[in-house]
């Protein structure tokens, strides 16, 4: 027979059973979103070598949320919290500055052409959200762009919220192949692959890039933060791999959007 200390024991062992089922699913549900992602982040074509690297990224619950987390979260588990209401001047230039562990890099956005992208990006840096950031991604090999955003600093966080595209007709119209140049300096909006699926994710394009135009440009890099990114990229990523962290080390110390 089982005594009462007995069934409460198998009853707090089958819970904790459950809870580490549920962990695990999570990270499966992660390493298969990620490998999905990663389909359309790297796509090796064989015959050539040629590469193809898009930015889509995934972006997950709400920085709080994420600081609490010991998994990953799934992309399912955003928090549903609403895109700030708009709060800036629309035909407005506005400049975001990020002093980095690597140098200030800054870049001017355009609110008349992405006014709902800037004024998250400024909500967000008014915040805080950025500060305490890592770029997190690297690309030295069929793209060249440099990640970051990401509060979690794997690629799997985000505000709990998105933000639709932008001015995705801007760099001209697609090539045969789909696809168009984004300049070197430019900075562009990461997404999972998925229409209106941008949060606070971005890269910035040290060498022109060839991308289809599903990345939302809104702002150009200045000379001196270009030649900083220029410097992360030419350092490489870590390991030696083309996509993955920086050899060089990028964290933003701070990050704030000022008009004009």
């Amino acid at each position: 027979m089982v005594s009462s200390d007995q069934r409460r024991r198998q009853l707090a062992r089958k819970k904790f059973e459950r809870q580490q089922q549920r962990r695990q699913e999570a990270r499966r549900k992660a390493r298969r979103r990620n490998a999905v992602i990663a389909a359309g982040l790297a796509v090796v074509v064989a015959a050539g070598g040629a590469a193809y690297l898009s930015v889509g990224l995934a972006d997950g619950g709400s920085r709080d949320d994420a600081s609490q987390r010991t998994d990953p979260a799934p992309a399912e588990s955003e928090s549903g919290a609403p895109e700030p209401k708009m709060a800036i001047d629309a035909g407005a230039t506005y400049r975001m500055s990020m002093d980095t562990s690597q140098g200030a890099v800054a870049f001017t956005m355009d609110a008349a052409k992405t006014p709902r992208t800037v004024n998250s990006f400024k909500y967000l840096a008014d915040k805080g959200f950025f500060d305490g950031t890592t770029c997190h991604r690297l690309t030295t090999e069929g793209i060249f762009v440099l990640q970051c955003g990401d509060p979690q600093g794997d690629g799997t966080g985000g505000p709990g919220y998105t933000i639709p595209d932008e001015n995705l007709t801007a760099l001209g119209k697609p090539a045969a192949d789909g696809k168009v140049t984004y300049p070197a300096g430019t900075v562009a909006m990461a997404n999972t692959g998925q229409p209106d699926s941008g949060g606070s994710q971005f890269f910035l394009v040290y060498k022109d890039t060839k991308l289809p135009p599903s990345y939302t440009p809104f702002g150009t890099i200045d000379e001196a933060g270009l030649s900083v990114v220029k410097a992360v990229g030419a350092a490489g990523v870590a390991g030696g791999a083309g996509d993955g962290a920086p050899a060089k080390s990028v964290s933003v110390k701070k990050a704030a959007v000022s008009k004009g």
